[in-house]
């Protein structure tokens, strides 16, 4: 019997009518201006529901149109929110499913890195996690054929993270992308000023300046730019804003951040 993670959060975080989801995506990814680079090899994008983060999140996936023919595999590394535990978790599904489809998990880099310690089978960890979930519906947007590599991070070291990342690191067909928020229900001014100071940790490639408060997906990013400062990679932010931004009230706001790794 085939194993499938079913979506956990649409309707909540995003449209669970597949035709009103594509039209939000392909609007969103519309709304940003088109640029000549490089694609990116990675991503930070943020994980809140589409009215919040969205128009960031699509900030960065926007980059990756020129990718479409070429990436086949997407590792992705989100927090937990809801369950506890040291290490990666993996699951046992096959596929990963949003309103847009299933997508297969990638059963030959799960193996790459079964026999690491930090590397845990958890489903518990994914059955109701948002951090993954939220980007799938942008990933089956941009992407017609890709493999997913989905790993929830719990307590972890840089180099624990880091090593799983380096395991799947791949080629030009290969793209990482890693799930944060920023901080968490300050004022609009002082969100303004935190999220500054973890943008300009992230640029730096210094995993060493970002705590908790400063980006809930604060361990996946470290691990990342462990990797990424040894790898000699170059971070860019490309944009940061809040929900006070998007869709919220700016006496309590939470903090997204798009950036791009090449």
């Amino acid at each position: 019997m085939t194993v499938v993670r079913k979506p956990a959060v649409a309707g909540l975080f995003y449209p669970n009518d597949p035709r009103t989801l594509r039209a939000q995506l392909e609007t969103l990814l519309a709304q940003v201006p088109e640029t000549r680079d490089a694609p990116p090899k990675a991503i930070i994008a943020p994980h809140a529901g589409y009215i919040y983060s969205g128009p960031i999140a699509a900030s960065a996936y926007a980059r990756l149109k020129p990718a479409s023919a070429s990436i086949r595999r997407v590792v992705l590394l989100g927090p937990a929110h809801r369950v506890g535990f040291h290490g990666l978790a993996r699951a046992s599904a096959e596929y990963f499913e949003s309103p847009l489809g299933r997508v297969r998990v990638d059963s030959e880099a799960m193996a790459q890195i079964a026999d690491l310690p930090q590397v845990v089978l958890l489903d518990a960890a994914h059955a109701q996690e948002h951090s993954l979930e939220v980007h799938l519906p942008f990933l089956q947007t941009l992407f017609d054929n890709f493999m997913l590599v989905p790993l929830v991070v719990g307590e972890a070291s840089p180099a624990e993270v880091g090593e799983v990342i380096d395991r799947l690191w791949g080629g030009p067909e290969t793209l990482i992308v890693i799930s944060s928020d920023l901080s968490h229900y300050h004022a609009y001014a002082t969100a303004q000023a935190l999220d500054r100071n973890t943008s300009q940790a992230i640029e730096r490639l210094r995993h060493e300046d970002i705590d908790h408060e400063g980006a809930c997906g604060r361990t996946p990013i470290s691990g990342f730019l462990h990797v990424a400062r040894r790898r000699g990679l170059r971070a860019r932010t490309i944009d940061l804003r809040n929900s006070g931004d998007t869709a919220g009230p700016r006496d309590q706001v939470v903090g997204y951040g798009a950036y791009i790794f090449q």
